[in-house]
């Protein structure tokens, strides 16, 4: 996203997030059970992530905090219909905010840099999941990957770019299983599924840019990928967009080449949703082409 559209829209969410008590509940007060479905089912899901979880990119964008927004074309609001559709009780809960990144060391590395991150999923979504909650989605690491990456190209990793690379992948991996704690906190029985990053060096924003910064985001993202796979060790269901090779067809991609468009929101959640109902997903792959797109750095 934009820096200036990021910023912007932060500002705007945090300031909804102020004004809508209504809507997001203190981290103390818990949430009520759903109510029973027709068929005995009932689902609260609950959706953490940046402008994705809004439909950035799409035709029919939500505003943060809009429980409603019955029509937006985002991956988070294509799932909740099919919910609906399957004859399911849902309660939904969305507590994206665009620019997003997963911790406040993410925050921190922007601000060195220049960069103004104003909430990130551990400090500003995790507190605020309801308690009832059944299922739970997350996708990160889109933000994060060009915080990173920003940062070596302002000179951040010195003479030992891999390191610092490897380096900030490994903090954001712990610091995805601290989300993944304080998710479980809030709602010890949901069901989490999380999807991995792609490889963003192969995506359209970035294909004006030189090879080496193309090859350093492929190193970053595959890492971040890597470390969103680790956490099936832990119970988490984890969704390859990784190697999901429509992923990267043209068509996919909105038209600043970085957030999906309603086609590659569609197929999130062609991936997402039986993952999300079933409770399980193939393991993600370790060889796939997707992970080698460029030369390696």
């Amino acid at each position: 996203m934009r820096r200036g559209f990021r910023l912007v829209a932060v500002v705007l969410a945090l300031a909804a997030a102020a004004g809508c008590n209504r809507l997001i509940e203190s981290p103390t007060a818990p949430s009520p059970p759903p109510a029973p479905g027709p068929a005995g089912q009932s689902v609260y899901y609950t959706v953490i992530g940046a402008s994705d979880a809004l439909g950035v990119g799409g035709s029919v964008v939500c505003a943060p905090f809009d429980l409603d927004c019955a029509n937006g074309t985002g991956y988070a609001q294509q799932i909740r219909r099919r919910l609906q559709q399957s004859g399911r009780t849902v309660q939904y809960r969305n507590l994206g905010i665009p620019g997003g990144v997963l911790s406040r060391a993410v925050q921190d590395l922007a601000q060195a840099i220049g960069r103004e991150v104003l909430s990130n999923f551990i400090d500003q979504q995790a507190p605020f999941v309801p308690t009832g909650t059944t299922h739970v989605t997350i996708f990160a690491g889109g933000n994060d990957a060009n915080t990173i990456g920003q940062a070596v190209r302002a000179g951040r990793g010195g003479a030992d770019v891999r390191g610092f690379i490897d380096q900030q992948v490994r903090q954001w991996g712990n610091d995805y299983e601290t989300l993944i704690q304080r998710v479980r906190e809030r709602a010890p029985s949901a069901q989490i599924v999380v999807a991995n990053l792609p490889n963003l060096g192969a995506a359209p924003y970035l294909a004006g840019s030189p090879a080496v910064e193309r090859s350093i985001m492929q190193h970053i993202a595959v890492g971040l990928a890597d470390r969103a796979n680790a956490l099936a060790s832990r119970g988490v269901i984890v969704v390859d967009l990784l190697c999901e090779p429509g992923i990267y067809l043209p068509a996919n991609f909105a038209p600043d080449g970085f957030h999906p468009s309603d086609a590659g929101y569609a197929l999130m959640a062609d991936r997402l949703f039986p993952a999300l109902v079933n409770g399980s997903a193939p393991t993600p792959s370790a060889s796939c082409p997707q992970r080698a797109l460029l030369p390696a750095y």
